[in-house]
């Protein structure tokens, strides 16, 4: 069976989206890199080698130093559907950034985008 395009698609042609969706209201970068290192437990040197490495959706999670066990704790819709019923465990952490995203664009507290966990830290 054959994935969805996103999964080969870079995460440095999403990421500037990300951005682009916080900056548009309001928000800005450091908190989109906040919820990513929170999720896959990249530090900032990790992210930036990601970023300019060009890897794929598919690798950027599956090299993600610690995948956030309080992931689960997402819940909501995104794209039209319940991220916690996404079958696909790729497509599923797919969309638990794009709804960590969502969340930091709406301006929610930081402290409940993270699920009351601390931040990752930046190193």
């Amino acid at each position: 069976m054959t994935g969805h395009r996103i999964f080969t698609t870079s995460f440095a042609s999403i990421y500037p989206h990300y951005v682009a969706k916080a900056e548009r209201k309001g928000h800005d970068r450091a908190e989109v890199d906040e919820v990513i290192r929170w999720l896959t437990g990249y530090d900032e040197a990790g992210l930036a080698e990601v970023l300019a490495d060009g890897w794929d959706m598919e690798t950027f999670f599956a090299r993600a130093p610690r995948f956030n066990p309080n992931a689960a704790l997402i819940t909501g819709v995104i794209c039209g559907h319940r991220v916690e019923e996404i079958e696909d465990p790729l497509m599923q952490r797919i969309r638990y950034l794009d709804k960590l995203v969502d969340e930091v664009a709406r301006g929610k507290k930081m402290s409940s985008i993270l699920r009351g966990s601390s931040p990752a830290p930046r190193r």
